[in-house]
C-alpha cells in the first residue's frame, strides 16, 4: 500500500513555473507506474502527465507537451512534476497517482490508478 504526499503547489503569474513533488511512504515506490492528474472546478479529473515504473516511458496530454516534465527518484521514493510556461489554463488541484499494475506501461485513466495523494492547489494568475 502506498501513501501519496503532494507538495509544492502555490500562486505564480503566467510563464512562471512550479515544481510538485509527490513522496510516497512504502516500500514498493519503485514497482508503481506513476501519475499526474488535475481537476480544475466543475470539470472531470484529467491526466497530465504519467511515467512507467522506471522512468524511461512517459506521456504528456497535448496542452502541456514541451512545458512540462515527469520524473522520479526512485531512491528517494518521489515523482516530480517540473511545470514551465504555466497558463491560467493550468490552474486546478493537482493530484499524484500509484498504479501498481505489472508491466512496463504508463496509464492515463483514472481508473488505473490505485492510490491517489490529498492533492495540491496550482493557481495561475494573468
Amino acid at each position: 500500500q502506498a501513501h501519496l504526499v503532494e507538495s509544492g503547489g502555490g500562486l505564480v503569474q503566467a510563464g512562471g513555473s512550479l515544481r510538485l513533488a509527490c513522496t510516497s511512504s512504502g516500500r514498493t515506490f519503485s514497482t508503481y507506474a506513476m501519475g499526474w492528474f488535475r481537476q480544475a472546478p466543475g470539470k472531470e479529473r484529467d491526466i497530465v502527465a504519467a511515467s512507467n515504473w522506471f522512468g524511461d516511458k512517459t506521456y504528456y496530454v497535448d496542452s502541456v507537451k514541451g512545458r512540462f516534465t515527469i520524473s522520479r527518484d526512485n531512491a528517494k521514493n518521489t515523482v516530480y512534476l517540473q511545470m514551465d510556461s504555466l497558463k491560467a489554463g493550468d490552474t486546478a488541484v493537482y493530484y499524484c497517482a500509484a498504479s501498481p499494475y505489472a508491466g512496463s506501461g504508463v496509464y492515463t485513466r483514472t481508473d488505473e490508478y490505485t492510490y491517489w495523494g490529498q492533492g495540491t492547489q496550482v493557481t495561475v494568475s494573468e
